[in-house]
């Protein structure tokens, strides 16, 4: 007879330890079932990820799945598991009612990732058990610590149960007498333990590798050839005799007055299954672990070369009862010898976990890789050339986060992912997208467009203000919808300009902050809520107002007593930077008529390829986090960003994002927004580049010189949008990025020490103007025609000894001159933001970038206080910073206070440079004189004759 089908005739059952689709769809497994008499089949994810990732044998399954919408990668890879364990256990079927439920099993395994989590186990198995719905299904739970009382408990409800990752006699005992208490409380709440079974597989061949490996290095120090020969006895014996110990305690276990009791029920013993019988040892008989392990009422789970050897060349006897002495004997020479069997057994589960969560690593990011590919451009494409420093940095560092679990541990909210500080209480904005209330934002985006009105405008500052910025200049105005405008200055031309450019009777306000304390977004609300109430009176104007803030602050107390039409509620765990697929960005969207739905839903497609379950490397937002952190620690620390026309303004979000989030402790990313391309030749060796664009939007001659730096050493991301539609993708993924990069650089990238200090200075400056009715009194290092130059003592000494005499030009020059290689150079302009006064500083910072070779920001307050601010007194101090102020043509009054919008705008301007000086930046501040045109003329013909 077949030695496989003969063993049946000794009480033992075949299994095998493999599965794939394939495989059941073509009859083999049926084919098995006949000629060997196969009963049951066993799944892991290694078998899995060998099936999936090595063949295109699930390719049109995941593309079927897909298209009844996206899923996470986990929910991907259960459909296709759940299916084929539902198609493995029908063809099994027929095995399980012949054998009347005794065999027939097909076993499929709760997360690896749940190996020390009790709760998530039980949970997991139930869920799998439901979703299965076969009677013939058995959910595997390891044997660890946290996994025995989920065994009880699962038993206890119903649930069939094959127990894996078992070593120990000690703790298969456990094993035993977890599954005879979940049988004892099943029946007592009146359950029928007739259809529960279970297997407790014991892990052979891993032992004799492992306890091998001892004996080999005592083999080798050992001088006496007696002991030598002692020691070599023992190898290939220990799995052996410990697994026939194991059966004599199954024997006791299963007998006696408790069990009789249960099985007087209809209660099935709990049967030893030998796992991990492929011979790994080449010395050993390939069929060692199935022709010594032979006895009633026990299984054999084989691999398919096991099968077939064993069918081949096998031996069938009633071995597992044989020489139990001499099994006992062996594991006492063992322990004389010195090896612990039960360390090595600890060890080995530790092992075990490990090696199932490393497969299904493998696994996921098969899966992951798989679902991109089919999704073909719904996934936004993303491609790193970063040179082979920072490229092998990166694939070491993706390792380590793989095998850390990092990644997992971000969406577990595991604050020791970076300081151990709170973080775990800023992560809201992973799930921000996943929350949106869809409906409600659709339903009131109807009655904006009912409204007629004509505008809309964002009051706000910083991650309130950028994102919807982002979206404004993004998105045409849609029609029937008001045109998006935001404001987030106190510059009084600035805030005239806004109430000339709309329609105050017919515009709808967006009153956005998250402490509601903010200064800019209440004086800018006051303003335009005294001058609504003007134009249309005092009991319609709140109707043109809407708060977006954090339950309980100061503005949702406002917005209630002066009659808004709507208040938008914040999550308190999303930091202002990381809120744009909040309310903080939706809802600016949905007033837009920008469609919400499609916002998010493309956004929670990178949300779901950035996942928990997606291995680092298939991950693209940790891939460009730990490119970005990693470059950063090797000097490439300016995060330079090139956007294309369609999608131009994403930069100003993402420098807010990157810079908040990583300057601080000294340490951080400095992001480089709206420099135009140049050649190699004027970069340092400083810059790390980004480039951002749509499908489409071909430019050759700058896809030239994107090419060109790659050539020459510097590091180059690409990332292609399919549309402007994806937008949200690239929100969350630079969001993941910059989260990964924090981590990397060892900062908390939710905080933001250092902006508060700005503020207090700015909120002393303005109470002394509310006591006195003036700024206190500043007197200038010196004094031109064109301006007057402020700084503190000891920059002033500085720049005197590099040359500064009486004249703009020599300070600029001065001040130019102390930069040095891996610098930046920062105009910090507290003047109205428009296309005329942005072209002037981008003239400027080009003619510094051009001759010095540095890289250079052009940034306005006091919006740039609440993005880049951060960075710039909290990062590390390579900046050299020129803050320009002027005097306002015209002033705005703030409704109810003494302080107007100039006084206000200087004081932000004033505290700002105070911060800096006090943190030793290098700063000078130049206070135009006169008209502003002429000024920042006379400024720009002064840094030209600076550089010449």
């Amino acid at each position: 007879m077949n030695p496989v089908k003969a063993l049946e005739n000794h009480g033992q059952a075949i299994w095998l330890d493999f599965l794939a689709r394939g495989f059941v769809a073509k009859g083999d497994l049926k084919a098995l079932i006949d000629t060997d008499g196969v009963k049951g089949v066993t799944s892991n994810p290694s078998i899995f990820e060998k099936a999936i990732g090595s063949s295109d044998e699930y390719d049109g399954a995941i593309s079927r799945a897909l298209k009844a919408g996206d899923r996470p990668v986990a929910d991907l890879f259960e459909t296709l598991a759940v299916e084929d364990i539902q198609n493995a256990a029908d063809v099994l079927r027929p095995v399980y009612d012949h054998l009347n439920g005794n065999d027939g099993f097909v076993s499929l395994e709760v997360s690896p990732y749940l190996a020390m989590d009790t709760k998530g186990t039980i949970a997991e198995a139930r869920r799998l058990w439901k979703d299965v719905n076969r009677q013939n299904l058995m959910v595997k739970v390891p044997a660890t610590p946290e996994g025995l009382p989920a065994i009880e408990h699962l038993i206890g409800e119903g649930i069939s149960i094959n127990i894996t990752l078992l070593f120990s006699q000690a703790v298969y005992r456990e094993v035993a007498e977890a599954y005879i208490a979940g049988l004892e409380k099943y029946v007592a709440e009146g359950g029928d333990p007739a259809p529960v079974a279970s297997v407790a597989s014991f892990f052979v061949s891993r032992i004799d590798t492992a306890v091998d490996k001892q004996l080999d290095e005592k083999i080798a120090r050992a001088n006496d050839p007696g002991e030598r020969e002692r020691l070599s006895a023992l190898k290939g014996k220990v799995a052996i005799a410990n697994a026939k110990l194991a059966y004599q305690d199954y024997k006791r276990l299963f007998a006696g007055p408790r069990w009789e009791k249960l099985a007087a029920r209809g209660a099935k013993p709990q049967r030893l299954l030998w796992a991990s019988t492929g011979t790994k040892n080449k010395d050993y008989s390939d069929v060692l672990y199935v022709e010594e392990l032979i006895g009633p009422n026990t299984v054999n789970t084989v691999p398919p070369a096991t099968l077939d050897a064993f069918r081949d060349h096998g031996t069938v006897r009633d071995s597992l009862e044989e020489n139990i002495e001499d099994a006992r004997r062996v594991l006492e020479e063992l322990e004389n010898s010195g090896i612990s069997l039960d360390a090595i057994t600890a060890e080995l589960v530790k092992d075990g976990v490990k090696l199932f969560a490393d497969s299904a690593d493998k696994l996921y990011g098969a899966v992951a890789y798989k679902r991109a590919t089919s999704l073909d451009g719904g996934i936004d494409r993303q491609q790193l050339a970063l040179g082979d420093g920072i490229r092998k940095a990166v694939e070491n560092s993706t390792e380590e986060w793989r095998a850390s679990a990092k990644i997992r541990r971000l969406w577990l909210k595991d604050k020791s992912v970076w300081t151990d500080d709170d973080e775990n209480k800023w992560l809201g904005w992973l799930n921000s997208a996943a929350a949106a209330n869809i409906a409600d934002y659709e339903d009131f985006a109807r009655r904006v467009k009912g409204q007629n009105f004509s505008d809309a405008v964002v009051l706000g500052m910083g991650g309130s203000s950028l994102g919807p910025e982002v979206l404004a200049e993004t998105f045409a105005k849609k029609s029937g919808f008001p045109k998006l405008h935001v404001l987030d200055s106190t510059d009084p031309a600035q805030v005239q300009a806004m109430e000339e450019t709309v329609d105050l009777a017919h515009t709808l306000f967006i009153v956005s902050s998250k402490s509601g304390g903010t200064t800019e977004p209440n004086v800018m609300k006051d303003y335009f809520f005294d001058r609504v109430t003007e134009t249309i009176g005092k009991d319609k104007a709140g109707h043109r107002f809407i708060a977006v803030t954090d339950p309980g602050s100061s503005l949702e107390k406002t917005a209630i007593s002066q009659g808004f039409a709507r208040i938008f509620h914040g999550d308190p765990t999303i930091g202002g930077r990381y809120s744009v697929l909040s309310p903080f960005g939706l809802v600016p969207a949905a007033v837009a008529g920008i469609d919400v739905r499609g916002l998010i839903t493309h956004a929670l497609a990178m949300v779901r390829s950035c996942g928990a379950d997606v291995p680092p490397h298939e991950n693209p937002g940790v891939q460009l986090g730990l490119a970005m952190g990693l470059a950063g620690l090797e000097g490439r620390d300016k995060v330079t960003i090139t956007s294309s026309q369609k999608i131009a303004d994403f930069g100003a979000w993402a420098e807010q994002l990157i810079a908040e989030s990583t300057g601080k402790d000294g340490k951080g990313l400095i992001p480089i927004d709206g420099e135009p391309l140049g050649g190699p030749s004027l970069y340092g060796d400083d810059r790390f580049f980004i480039d951002i664009r749509t499908e489409g939007e071909d430019d050759a001659s700058h896809d030239d010189r994107l090419k060109a730096l790659e050539a020459a050493g510097h590091p180059v991301v690409r990332i292609v949008m399919k549309s402007i539609d994806h937008i949200g993708q690239e929100f969350f993924r630079f969001e993941m990025a910059t989260a990964v990069a924090g981590a990397i650089l060892g900062i908390n990238p939710f905080n933001q020490p250092d902006v508060e200090a700005a503020k207090i200075k700015t909120r002393e400056l303005t109470g002394a103007f509310e006591k006195t009715g003036s700024l206190p009194a500043e007197t200038p290092v010196v004094s031109t025609d064109e301006a007057d130059l402020f700084t503190d003592e000891h920059n002033a000494a500085e720049l005197r000894k590099a040359g500064a005499d009486g004249t703009l030009g020599s300070w600029i020059k001065a001040h130019l001159s102390r930069s040095d290689s891996g610098d930046y150079v920062a105009l910090l302009a507290y003047i109205a933001r428009n296309p005329g006064t942005i072209g002037s500083l981008q003239k400027m910072r080009l003619a510094v970038r051009d001759t010095h070779h540095l890289a250079t920001c052009a940034e306005f307050g006091p919006r740039f206080l609440h993005s880049t601010g951060q960075a710039y007194k909290g990062g590390p101090d390579s900046g050299l910073f020129l803050q320009i102020t002027a005097d306002d043509a015209e002033d705005l009054p703030v409704p109810g206070q003494k302080a107007s919008f100039g006084i206000i705008k200087a004081a932000q301007a004033r505290g700002d440079f105070d911060v800096l000086t006090e943190r030793g930046r290098r700063a000078l501040r130049v206070h135009l004189k006169g008209d502003l045109g002429s000024g920042l003329s006379a400024l720009d013909a002064a840094i030209a004759e600076a550089l010449s």
